[in-house]
């Protein structure tokens, strides 16, 4: 399963529309960090189809970079209406992940 790319634009356009959450992977292509994450995301997504996350290239949205405060990638940003609830920098595996986003969206759904 491919995780959709945004741009900064469609990122800053979909989330003023958001009312569920949202979770954005933030990465670099040359990152092998970032490639690890990503291949850890496809086993969660395989575990958790309706995930909702999409992915963006931090190299083309230097503002939303800057105004989200991210400190470096990867890095997967948890969104809900009122914006930024989380931002996870360490993956530490799959199963690592798998509770993180399980429990994000459980907090979220309160």
């Amino acid at each position: 399963m491919e995780i959709a790319e945004w741009t900064e634009q469609q990122l800053r356009t979909r989330l003023t529309l958001l009312s569920e959450s949202q979770f954005v992977y933030l990465y670099t292509p040359w990152c092998g960090t970032c490639k690890m994450t990503e291949k850890m995301l496809q086993v969660v997504m395989t575990l958790m189809p309706d995930l909702p996350i999409v992915k963006s290239n931090v190299n083309f949205c230097p503002q939303l970079v800057q105004s989200w405060k991210i400190e470096s990638v990867p890095c997967i940003v948890h969104l809900k209406q009122h914006g930024i609830t989380d931002k996870r920098y360490r993956m530490q595996g799959v199963d690592d992940l798998l509770q993180w986003f399980q429990k994000s969206i459980s907090c979220a759904e309160l």
